[in-house]
């Protein structure tokens, strides 16, 4: 129960008490400061606790927005300060300050809640101030203001600047004019019925498996059937952010089963695809392999380049200048948008095309699309990262050591290698990696299925990962590393399978880079919450990308192609219990532990 400490002279017909009621609060009346300070010392620390000026006026989505946001742990609004158990100790602090200040007399013209703000602000403490827009929020110090602020709150309708609100305020063409016009209401519809974020996102899951198993009957009819429900998975997906953003209902378990969920949908219906046009006699399982392996490489990209530039200092390019200028001219924006592929016109794709066509077509376009936006995007970066002055900081090192997800043997030969000089050309590590990732890769498609080659280059990649990973990744183009050891990873795994030419194969090898691929995004998920990776233990257990490169090229040259297939499946399901196991274990703990909140906004996926 949170608890709400009205301070000041009570205002006749005034609904704040009401308001903080309707918001949860158990509302207490302080009859001067060092009443409140008596009453805050009485609240439980693990409790939200809020001090309200009882001449506040304003409306309620501007007191939603100021004292119940569960990311923060102390947030203010003009007239109402409020913290969580994190915040808690500083805003005893600062009460205290004021009320000695203050001298225990009543406080009738001065808002409390106003000066314990400043108090915190002399203090260096954070404290978030939500962006209101046309909303009212303020302490009216005469009847003449106070009845000019409630005439202000009646001319703003605060639902819907709150319906505005629930829509997130970066997104792709399709999601923003075809998506959000409506699924913002159905949000609202679940706001008011109780439903939850997770509980939503959860029934996006269940859709699109069901749209994937639609699609892997192969039939017209199925096809037609698995595009709607596509659609409407998406739909829900849209939904469950909004929800939170009306309601506030932030969790780092909802954020991480957000982006979780989106991915095993995504990449559950490439499955459902290749089942169905099996069942047509159209083997197309290196289509969705290759479509997941381009998909997840695009996202590394995306990640791997946000993280080396997220505090940066010094950090501006003229490209990135130009890149402003464009957006500022509207329709860029949304070609822009649109070019990339964002998960919105991608699943929108992929529905009309499952259902109006075959799957061997619909991955042929989501190939060359994606193969589009990923070199797009790519350029742009790589152009922005030459032209750009930056100083990157030890934590974007510390993350993209993290994304390159090196095992025991790049590791220990790494801890070798520090004392090479060379950090490559641009001063990049990712043209140290390069050489061993492209061999590898070239060698598994150039050669037989069996051939000892890809083996003995996959030696050489593991000792070129090392070097790459010896220095800190601080160089203008390190951001690249860890997308070129996931192609690499992921291709040569992709190649082989393709290569053994046995059925089975290359769905075991689907399985294998999508119980790896959820390892990586799950690493992604720790970092952006800053939960930190995941612990050394699983990295080594699972072997590293170059442990696995090396297990996977060995296994091609010593078994059949059978028995080839066999090892896929076992390791597939190995590094599948194991990642999945850590992975529910940790977010499910760091939720019921009070992990902070986060809603990640991102870019469109």
């Amino acid at each position: 129960m949170s608890t709400a400490i009205l301070t000041g002279q009570p205002v006749p017909g005034s609904s704040i008490e009401g308001d903080l009621r309707s918001l949860g609060y158990d509302v207490r009346v302080a009859t001067d400061p060092a009443d409140a300070e008596t009453l805050l010392a009485q609240v439980p620390g693990d409790q939200r606790v809020a001090v309200v000026d009882a001449r506040f006026v304003g409306h309620l989505h501007a007191l939603r927005l100021g004292l119940t946001d569960p990311r923060f742990p102390l947030a203010a609004i003009p007239g109402a300060v409020t913290a969580q158990a994190a915040g808690r100790q500083a805003l005893t602090r600062a009460m205290a300050r004021e009320t000695s200040a203050d001298g225990g007399a009543a406080v009738a013209v001065d808002s409390l809640a106003d000066r314990v703000v400043t108090a915190l602000d002399a203090d260096g403490t954070d404290v978030h101030r939500p962006e209101l827009g046309s909303l009212v929020a303020v302490v009216p110090a005469d009847p003449q203001t106070r009845n000019e602020a409630r005439q202000s709150v009646a001319s703003v309708d605060d639902e819907a600047v709150r319906l505005r609100s629930a829509v997130k305020a970066r997104d792709g063409f399709f999601t923003t004019f075809c998506i959000s016009p409506y699924s913002r209401y159905i949000a609202r519809w679940c706001a008011r019925r109780g439903l939850t974020p997770n509980q939503v996102t959860t029934a996006s899951l269940v859709t699109a498996l069901i749209a994937a198993g639609c699609a892997a009957t192969g039939t017209r009819g199925g096809f037609v059937a698995a595009g709607v429900l596509l659609i409407f998975s998406f739909v829900l997906d849209c939904t469950d952010g909004q929800l939170a953003r009306y309601s506030l209902q932030y969790s780092t378990l909802g954020a991480w089963l957000d982006a979780t969920f989106d991915r095993a949908k995504e990449y559950a219906y490439y499955a459902g695809l290749a089942l169905g046009a099996a069942r047509g006699g159209d083997d197309v399982w290196a289509l969705a392999l290759g479509a997941m392996v381009l998909q997840t490489c695009r996202h590394v990209v995306d990640f791997s380049f946000n993280e080396a530039n997220h505090d940066a200092t010094a950090n501006t390019s003229p490209t990135a200048a130009l890149s402003d200028k464009l957006d500022s001219v509207g329709w860029t924006v949304w070609v822009r948008r649109m070019i990339v592929l964002p998960i919105g016109e991608r699943w929108a794709m992929i529905a009309v095309l499952t259902a109006l066509t075959t799957p061997r077509i619909t991955f042929y376009a989501l190939l060359v699309g994606c193969a589009f936006a990923a070199t797009y995007t790519t350029a742009g970066r790589v152009l922005r990262s030459l032209t750009r002055k930056a100083r990157r900081t030890d934590r974007a090192a510390k993350a993209l050591a993290d994304l390159a997800d090196s095992g025991a043997s790049a590791a220990g030969l790494a801890s070798l290698l520090r004392k090479l000089p060379a950090r490559g050309p641009l001063g990049s590590r990712a043209f140290v990696a390069l050489p061993g990732a492209a061999l590898v890769v070239l060698a598994a498609a150039l050669e037989g299925y069996g051939s000892a080659l890809p083996a003995a280059l996959a030696v050489l990649y593991v000792l070129t990962s090392a070097a790459a990973v010896a220095l800190p990744l601080k160089g203008a183009l390190d951001w690249l590393v860890p997308p070129l050891f996931r192609a690499a990873e992921y291709g040569t795994v992709l190649i082989l399978a393709a290569k053994a030419d046995v059925n089975g194969a290359l769905p075991a090898a689907f399985g294998l880079v999508a119980a790896v691929a959820y390892h990586h995004y799950d690493t992604v998920y720790r970092i952006r919450g800053n939960a930190g990776a995941p612990p050394a233990w699983l990295v080594r257990a699972i072997g590293g990308h170059e442990g696995r490169t090396l297990l996977v090229t060995v296994l091609a040259a010593v078994l059949s192609a059978s028995q080839f297939t066999v090892a896929l499946t076992v390791l597939a399901v190995a590094v599948a219990l194991v990642v999945l196991v850590e992975s529910i274990r940790f977010w499910v703990s760091a939720h019921q532990g009070g992990a902070p909140a986060v809603h990640d906004e991102g870019e469109p996926a």
